[in-house]
């Protein structure tokens, strides 16, 4: 598999870092508000992912723990990505068995992501679960849908060159 490229597709010139220090303190926020543990590793796994700005996978956070001085057991960091999934502040990419930082943490939203097929760049975007078919599909047979994953495969702006 290629090298998995930035989170996102656009360049807008936004100031990570402290789109990064947001994220840290909506989390610790929400922790803190549900009486949660936000421990040295979920915090440590959620910088990782931060910084990194790209979807990455488990073991590359695992190599980057033990450099930081970590446990590096499998473990650790598939409890520390749950952990931050459950409360949406990561997401799985299944495509690429990878994760990344939500974009829009502390918010209710459905996400869906844009996955370029050349350079495996990823993208998060919003989606209205009311206007997919599946959800009144769903709602007809009395099916109670909790968690959806939209990923759509494409071409990004930058591979296509416009």
């Amino acid at each position: 598999m290629s090298e998995i490229k930035t989170a996102s597709m656009a360049s807008d010139g936004h100031d990570h870092q402290a789109c990064t220090t947001e994220a840290i303190k909506t989390a610790e926020n929400h922790c803190i508000e549900h009486k949660l543990k936000f421990t040295p590793i979920r915090r440590k796994v959620l910088e990782i992912l931060l910084e990194e700005n790209r979807a990455i996978g488990a073991y590359a956070i695992l190599e980057k723990l033990r450099l930081d001085g970590f446990s590096s057991q499998p473990p650790v960091a598939y409890r520390a990505l749950d952990f931050l999934g459950e409360h949406g502040f990561a997401h799985k990419i299944e495509r690429l068995n990878a994760f990344v930082a939500c974009s829009h943490p502390g918010e209710t939203h459905t996400p869906a992501f844009m996955i370029c097929r050349q350079c495996d760049a990823v993208e998060e975007t919003e989606s209205e679960e009311s206007d997919f078919e599946l959800s009144k599909i769903a709602k007809s047979s009395g099916f109670k849908i909790e968690q959806t994953v939209i990923e759509a495969e494409g071409v990004c702006h930058i591979c296509t060159g416009s």
